[in-house]
Order: structure tokens, then C-alpha cells, then sequence
């Protein structure tokens, strides 16, 4: 009981993608306020941002030259999005609504990744690709 007291803890280092996505996406967001365009920026941050965090969950993949052009085409796809959602001009917080939709797109982006990942690996043994870090 008392001997896992005396083993020393091994301290993680801080995850600060998220905080850094976010950062980074800010310029975009803040370029499309400038132009008047605050809900499509608000748009993009979102798309952006959902695509950023998927390719940083798979980051292992970023050898594949697959799984680059998946990106591409998920991106190509998303340009349309960006001209036709527009968020309601309401009371509700934008949050509110946009979250979902947020979560949603992550979902498809990563099932674009991992289906992409079947065709592409089913030849190769999963324990190539997971020593790729």
C-alpha cells in the first residue's frame, strides 16, 4: 500500500494544442471581422480548427501521402461550407449551435481519415504504422 507512495510520479508535460490551434486560427477570425464578415470567419475558425485537431490525432500518419491528399480532398469539400452555413442572428449564444456542428464535422473528418486508413493500410501489418511516431 505504502510503496507506491514512494515511487516517483512522472510528470506530464501540458497538452497546449488546443490553446495553440486557437491561437493561431485567431489572425483568420479576426481578417474576416475586418472585412465584415464575422460569421463566416466564425465559419472557418470552426472548420479549421476541427481539421487541425484531427490531423493532430493522427499525427503518426503524416507520413502517407494518402493521408495528406484525404486532407486535401476533406478541405476541398469544406470551401462550399464556408459560403453557404450562416449562423442565425439570434439571442442565443453562438456557441450554443455551432458546437454541435462542430462536433459533428470533427466526426466526419476523422471518419474520412480512418476510412482512408482501411483502404490504404489493408495491405500492411498495423504494427508498421504505430512505431511511426
Amino acid at each position: 500500500m505504502f510503496e507506491q507512495l514512494d515511487e516517483p510520479k512522472r510528470e506530464r508535460r501540458t497538452d497546449w494544442t488546443g490553446t495553440l490551434i486557437g491561437l493561431a486560427l485567431l489572425p483568420v477570425f479576426f481578417v474576416f471581422v475586418w472585412l465584415d464578415k464575422a460569421e463566416m470567419g466564425f465559419t472557418v475558425f470552426i472548420i479549421l480548427g476541427m481539421i487541425i485537431l484531427a490531423i493532430k490525432l493522427q499525427w503518426k500518419l503524416r507520413k502517407h501521402i494518402w493521408f495528406w491528399a484525404t486532407i486535401a480532398v476533406v478541405l476541398a469539400i469544406h470551401v462550399p461550407l464556408i459560403f453557404i452555413v450562416r449562423w442565425p442572428d439570434t439571442r442565443i449564444p453562438t456557441i450554443a449551435y455551432s458546437m454541435p456542428l462542430g462536433i459533428a464535422d470533427f466526426l466526419v473528418i476523422s471518419g474520412a481519415i480512418a476510412l482512408s486508413k482501411m483502404l490504404f493500410l489493408k495491405g500492411s501489418s498495423s504494427g508498421d504504422n504505430d512505431n511511426d511516431q
